[in-house]
């Protein structure tokens, strides 16, 4: 028999660079207890409020130059210049790949909610940074002496989500948008495929250099536009890489900075390159007690949300929910993972509005894909 008890609303506070402050509740959830005591947490879904508080945090930090951290090789005097006159298109949100997927998660919001509130104003925004003359530029920072391997590989997978967030969206906007920015993701294309065949081994830290992660992404791209080269390529590094892979250490995880799982980006690239028989039985050996169902996963505790390090651990619940959610598609008999993905959604979701900078410039993304991967 079940006991039922409701869940206060998921309030999300917003003040990213503004005065003014608004609650918006994002679900009222119940959660039910069963005889096992285990909490079933109703899937968290975004919905148009929500959508409207969580795009405020890249349509304010898009513009916002300072703090910023450029991680540039410097070569001379010459390449001391402001973020904006280095990087016109994506100078804002503390840096590259945050201002990146800032830019996606406005694009994707306005895919799923067209009635999206600063819609119009968002649009111009988008028009005005991924211009023709602006991706020109980018494009010549990677041909610059010293910076070849700039963003390699975390904005590189982020700059092929935006693309491919772009050519999957209906409108007139899109198009525009999509054909300044082919020659960026041409080039990131053209830099995947010149560095996978050299990479010998994988990286397999919590952080921007995850192999896995940078992979996922950009197969995803390849698979969406159909890019059979770039395609065939991550398939078969994927295999080399973690094929024979077995007893992954989850419960080594977080490691303190961690925003990304090692253990569940790795299964999530497998999933997607793996049949799905095959799949199973390497899953299987990969992390075996995920296949138990009283399997619990304990979130990442954040200490400080004004450490731009320790808020990490808000992205490593919201990237293992988006993991959890690739891994149990079409697997029933992981079904109850799902639970495990929201709980840890809920966990961080509440803090990211209203709250600092170091996590607000970035986190709105994470959670986007997280609500995303979990309603496919």
């Amino acid at each position: 028999m079940k006991n039922y008890y409701s869940l206060l609303l998921i309030t999300l506070i917003f003040s990213c660079n503004s005065s003014k402050e608004k609650d918006v509740a994002l679900n009222n959830q119940e959660l039910v207890v069963d005889s096992n005591e285990n909490l079933i947490i109703d899937l968290p879904v975004l919905d148009l409020d929500a959508a409207n508080v969580l795009s405020q945090l890249p349509l304010h930090c898009m513009e916002t130059e300072y703090p910023n951290k450029l991680n540039q090789v410097i070569g001379s005097s010459s390449d001391l210049k402001s973020p904006k006159a280095l990087h016109p298109a994506f100078y804002g949100c503390f840096d590259w790949h945050s201002a990146v997927h800032g830019h996606w998660s406005l694009v994707s919001l306005l895919k799923q909610f067209p009635d999206l509130k600063d819609a119009d104003v968002i649009k111009q925004k988008l028009l005005q940074n991924i211009s023709k003359a602006n991706i020109k530029t980018e494009v010549e920072y990677f041909h610059l002496k010293h910076n070849g391997s700039y963003e390699r590989t975390y904005g590189w997978a982020w700059l092929l989500k935006l693309s491919e967030e772009i050519h999957t969206w209906d409108d007139p906007v899109a198009r525009e948008l999509e054909r300044n920015l082919k020659p960026l993701a041409d080039l990131v294309i053209s830099k995947y495929l010149e560095f996978l065949p050299k990479l010998n081994y994988p990286i397999r830290v919590g952080e921007h250099t995850n192999t896995a992660f940078g992979l996922s992404f950009a197969y995803d791209y390849a698979k969406t536009t159909n890019h059979t080269e770039l395609k065939s390529l991550i398939e078969q590094r994927a295999r080399d890489f973690y094929l024979e892979d077995q007893g992954c250490p989850l419960e080594w995880e977080p490691s303190g900075f961690d925003f990304l799982s090692p253990c569940l980006e790795e299964a999530a690239i497998m999933k997607r390159v793996l049949p799905l028989d095959e799949f199973k039985i390497w899953f299987a050996e990969f992390l075996p007690q995920l296949k138990d169902k009283t399997f619990s996963l304990a979130t990442g505790e954040v200490s400080d949300r004004t450490d731009g390090k320790l808020v990490h651990l808000d992205g490593v619940n919201f990237s293992r929910a988006w993991s959890l959610a690739k891994i149990t598609d079409g697997l029933p008999e992981y079904a109850h993972l799902k639970q495990i993905a929201y709980k840890h959604i809920n966990y961080s979701l509440p803090s990211i509005v209203g709250d600092s900078y170091e996590g607000g410039h970035w986190l709105g993304s994470f959670a986007i894909y997280a609500l995303n991967s979990v309603n496919n």
